[in-house]
């Protein structure tokens, strides 16, 4: 089964490269608009239970890719089907209200994701657990440490169930026993059908959790297959 299916994907945004205000008033008011093209016939399936690592250099597409798969952008072209809850984890902790207490946090941010209210109020300890946060439940976020933020904001995600994660250069956060922490819940998650599409510059973490790897260039993808294969030859054209 697969959880994502990119068909023929392409986007492109508006641009100005007028200095003056009055050129820019020029732009924004002529029919014709320049336009570049950031993603261009991009065709990738990740199957249930499965996780695609993203690759390229600065510029590339990658997040922008990432964003359609989200449903932050709407293709110009092509289609794109997720199955199920689909969670993205752009920037880990931009969700995150600082003048809010952790339990607000809470509640706010996995609403947001989908969870019912009767589902965050029984799973809220859990939450507050994995992240080793307990007793801090009426802090607010703003005193937290940007590491408290981010095991916080991550035990959310995942204690939200999605069926599909995204996760743009946070795959592994906080000190060494979280980040072991998550990696075993997240095996759990993978092995009930969670599909990951991960963007990052670290190919060793892709070795390691990676089943296949896409390689995006100029917003095209230019190749994908086996993490080992892809990075390989990613490696040896650089």
């Amino acid at each position: 089964m697969m959880r994502i299916e990119l068909r023929g994907v392409g986007k492109s945004f508006s641009v100005s490269h007028a200095a003056g205000a009055l050129a820019k008033l020029t732009m924004l008011l002529s029919r014709e608009k320049q336009k570049t093209q950031v993603m261009i016939d991009i065709s990738l399936d990740v199957p249930q239970g499965k996780v695609l690592g993203i690759i390229g250099g600065n510029g590339s597409g990658k997040s922008t890719l990432l964003r359609l798969i989200a449903g932050i952008y709407t293709p110009d072209v092509g289609s794109i089907r997720t199955d199920g809850r689909v969670i993205s984890i752009i920037n880990l902790t931009a969700g995150l209200q600082d003048r809010l207490t952790l339990s607000e946090n809470i509640y706010l941010c996995c609403a947001l994701f989908g969870l019912p209210t009767k589902v965050i109020r029984e799973r809220f300890g859990s939450i507050v657990r994995f992240a080793g946060l307990d007793s801090m439940e009426e802090m607010r976020i703003y005193t937290f440490s940007e590491g408290m933020k981010q095991r916080l904001a991550f035990s959310m995600a995942i204690h939200c169930e999605p069926d599909v994660l995204l996760l743009d250069e946070v795959f592994e956060v906080g000190d060494e026993e979280f980040r072991a922490k998550s990696q075993d819940y997240l095996k759990e998650l993978l092995n009930k059908g969670l599909s990951v599409v991960l963007v990052t510059h670290d190919l060793d973490l892709l070795r390691k959790h990676a089943d296949s790897v896409a390689l995006i260039e100029n917003g095209r993808l230019v190749m994908h297959g086996p993490s080992r294969t892809v990075i390989n030859k990613y490696q040896h054209s650089a």
